[in-house]
């Protein structure tokens, strides 16, 4: 079967809930009565073989079926999940040698009646999906309610894996690299399992070879998987290079348990993190001064102990709001315990020189290294650079120094001329120039950037022109400018 792309964001439709389905009149006439759809494709084509996905649910009135086995063999090679077969206007019963086919393949084969259009049976199937998916919804935001509540507990790392354990209806552990129990909740387990899961606990997250700290080792994946007996197994490495895992064996697969599982790995992973060092002990000095009043530059060297550090703005791709699981599971998959979140936008503050990667299901916007006193600076670029991102539909935007000509000027000179340069416009009149100018004057591009209706941007950058009494339109005025609010950060 080729290679397919990532599923549908929706769980697989049981077939026996389409078969449900009374209006649509369909009849399981040859193959298992089990199967998962995930899509519906409809071909005439005598080798649809080459159009596949895996897990449709192929709907055929068999204009081109020629050879019936070749045929069935061929899409179940393809990985498609079911057939069904239009009954007229090409034939008036469904063949006998498809039906036969089918039940030597193994594949689901259903009778579509005349009177059910092709396009009723995507739409039911879609249906379908949607009604999982709300349910799965529900169910994920009970779970990550009931194993907040659980992580507020006075025991809070045994209290996590009862509710886990009961969200997941199976057996879930708390083990070190070398398999030890740490915590364990749920009903009980065969010896093979628990060795499974011993086992995958060494995979996701293996002990440091003795006298080495690890340089150079090739990294474990953060989760594996394994089946006993019907029993499905998985292990989750926790952040934090404590070499532990979570473990779960459970007796079914259900859409959502990965989601509430990865809730419950960052709930871990915070809880089980090692108490702070000295480096986070000045650290959190640093937080308390800065929050009885103290100036950045005075708790700097408390804080810059030699890093940089890097501020990176996130928002979720799809408008939903970010909470702390959210901004902690980002902050996590970025290698930082340090994120914040007004429910918009998630900062993330990261010490030392990153690469950042882009992350799925989130824009990014980067700010470039420096030390702790210019973390504002840095703050103001990372979310002008999460505004571009935005503008142009890029999961990633890095701020880029200014480098070239303006580099060439005094920085004090620079400086004073952009002042007076800038000195009739009033907030947000500048950053509305900035941004439309990095974005080469796109009004639509400006407006996602700032969120704001592309009126009001012409009507900021109208009165921009008004107050400076320039134009525009003119390349050496734009140049000028640009050095101007890049000199006046």
């Amino acid at each position: 079967m080729p290679d397919s792309p990532a599923g549908p964001p929706a769980p697989p439709i049981p077939l026996a809930a389409l078969l449900g389905r009374e209006e649509l009149g369909l009849r399981r006439i040859a193959g298992p009565d089990h199967a998962d759809l995930l899509w519906v494709h409809t071909s005439e084509m005598a080798d649809p073989y080459p159009y596949l996905l895996g897990g449709e649910l192929l709907l055929t009135a068999g204009v081109q079926l020629d050879d019936a086995d070749t045929y069935v063999a061929r899409i179940v090679q393809a990985g498609a999940s079911a057939l069904g077969f239009g009954v007229a206007p090409v034939h008036d019963t469904v063949p006998a040698a498809l039906v036969e086919a089918c039940d030597r393949h193994g594949l689901p084969l259903l009778e579509v009646p005349p009177a059910t259009p092709f396009a009723a049976v995507a739409r039911a199937v879609w249906r379908l999906m949607a009604e999982a998916r709300h349910r799965e919804l529900r169910r994920v935001t009970r779970a990550q309610q009931a194993l907040a509540t659980a992580a507020a507990r006075p025991d809070p790392v045994p209290a996590v894996l009862r509710q886990l354990a009961v969200q997941l209806e199976g057996r879930v552990a708390l083990l070190t690299s070398d398999g030890g129990v740490l915590h364990a909740a749920g009903g009980r387990t065969a010896p093979d399992v628990q060795t499974a899961l011993a086992r995958l606990a060494r995979v996701v997250a293996p002990a440091a070879p003795s006298g080495g700290t690890g340089t150079g080792r090739t990294p474990s994946p953060s989760a594996a998987t394994d089946t006993r007996g019907g029993t499905h197994l998985f292990a989750y490495a926790l952040a934090g290079g404590q070499g532990l895992a979570l473990a779960l064996a459970t007796p079914r697969r259900d859409a959502g348990d990965h989601t509430v599982a990865g809730i419950a790995v960052v709930l871990l992973s915070l809880l089980t993190a090692p108490h702070q060092g000295a480096d986070a002990a000045g650290r959190s000095a640093a937080l308390v001064r800065l929050l009885l009043g103290a100036s950045p530059q005075d708790v700097a060297p408390l804080l810059d102990d030699g890093d940089s550090w890097t501020v990176v703005h996130a928002r979720r791709t799809d408008g939903t709001p970010a909470d702390p699981l959210n901004a902690g599971a980002l902050g996590a998959a970025l290698g930082s315990a340090l994120s914040d979140t007004d429910r918009r936008t998630v900062r993330v503050l990261l010490p030392g020189h990153h690469e950042i990667p882009p992350q799925p299901g989130w824009t990014l916007g980067v700010s470039e290294p420096g030390p702790v006193a210019s973390l504002p600076g840095a703050d103001a670029q990372a979310s002008r650079a999460l505004g571009h991102a935005e503008a142009t539909r890029s999961p990633l935007s890095t701020h880029r120094p200014g480098a070239g000509f303006a580099g060439l000027l005094p920085r004090e000179e620079a400086e004073a001329h952009a002042r007076a340069l800038l000195a009739p416009l009033a907030d947000p009149l500048p950053e509305t120039l900035r941004c439309w100018l990095s974005l080469h004057g796109s009004w639509d591009r400006t407006a996602v950037a700032l969120k704001v209706h592309r009126n009001t941007v012409r009507q900021r950058i109208a009165r921009c022109a008004a107050l400076l009494d320039v134009d525009l339109d003119d390349m050496d005025v734009r140049t000028e400018l640009w050095f101007a609010l890049r000199s006046s950060r």
